[in-house]
């Protein structure tokens, strides 16, 4: 039987979408989905504290990198007692998850369970899919990866469908979307695709005078990494610009915080939940809300503003 040790939380929550959650032995620090998984061992862990505001957790990780140090340790004690077939990891970002250098640098080679280490490296939809598939077949379990990646992309399909229904492109509103508040940061990777699946038009930008200029419709913060509460606890870095109140969808209502950390930023099958929430965002004339309320919200709310 496999011996799963997942270092990031998309591959967590891979794992459990093929119904191999038995398998797993060993879980990263931030793998918290399904909530069984928390009662696992912990391999990891960041190198520095994390509970900091958004520019102190910048100016750490900058500095991290430019010394060449990773952002995260990977405990060796835990793995040689684990013995793991399998270890999951990623090399999409270095600073989201621990990456497969980490893992190439810690005991996991010496392991006497010889472990396959499988690295993932989504930055579009497509490569979510085939990193599914890329874990099914380590697994030996193929068919069950096929099946989960049909499911989640027909309940994609069906969203973007009701999305679409009944309106034209030029009614679609544009959307900005956020993934760091401060120094401030623009969504890419799988964002644009789900923006324009939930039925809108997806906004570029990369300042915040890019931002301005753009006046989009609605405006999606979604911090990597942070839940909503937290989120919203950071707000005043975005309220505080000059502009903002100027800002159409601040005007009109359509700011929206989401939970960045269990949404939109995991690169797995809670895509779909993401998609959903995009489209009650996007739509609420089509798509009533469905999630809680620690899901997404729009901006202010007093019960959630401290």
């Amino acid at each position: 039987m496999p011996r799963i040790v997942s270092m990031i939380s998309s591959a967590t929550e891979i794992v459990h979408a093929l119904g191999a959650l038995p398998w797993l032995v060993g879980r990263s620090h931030e793998c918290d989905y399904p909530a069984e998984v928390r009662a696992l061992p912990v391999c990891t862990a960041p190198r520095f504290p994390v509970d900091g505001d958004s520019r102190e957790i910048d100016r750490l990780v900058r500095q991290s990198m430019a010394d060449s140090i990773s952002v995260y340790q990977v405990f060796d004690d835990v793995l040689e007692r684990l013995q793991p077939t399998h270890i999951l990891t990623q090399i999409h970002c270095e600073v989201c998850a621990v990456s497969l250098r980490d893992v190439e640098r810690s005991v996991a080679g010496r392991l006497a369970s010889r472990p396959v280490i499988v690295s993932l490296q989504p930055s579009s939809l497509a490569e979510v899919w085939e990193d599914i598939r890329r874990v099914a077949r380590s697994l030996e379990i193929e068919a069950r990866g096929e099946r989960a990646v049909t499911e989640l992309q027909a309940r994609m399909r069906a969203i973007a469908d009701a999305a679409g229904a009944g309106h034209v492109a030029a009614a679609r509103p544009r959307l900005a979307s956020i993934e760091w508040i401060e120094p401030l940061m623009a969504t890419a990777n799988w964002m644009p695709e789900l923006v324009e699946m939930a039925g809108a038009e997806n906004v570029e930008w990369r300042t915040w005078e890019d931002l301005v200029a753009a006046d989009p419709d609605v405006i999606l913060v979604m911090p990597c990494g942070f839940d909503l509460e937290r989120a919203v606890s950071e707000m005043y870095w975005l309220t505080g610009r000059n502009g903002w109140d100027d800002l159409r969808a601040v005007r009109n209502g359509r700011l929206h915080v989401a939970d960045g950390n269990q949404y939109f930023n995991r690169p797995g099958p809670r895509l779909v939940e993401s998609l959903e929430i995009l489209a009650e965002i996007v739509h609420p004339e089509i798509f009533p809300p469905r999630h809680a309320r620690n899901a997404a919200t729009a901006f202010p709310l007093p019960s959630l503003v401290t």
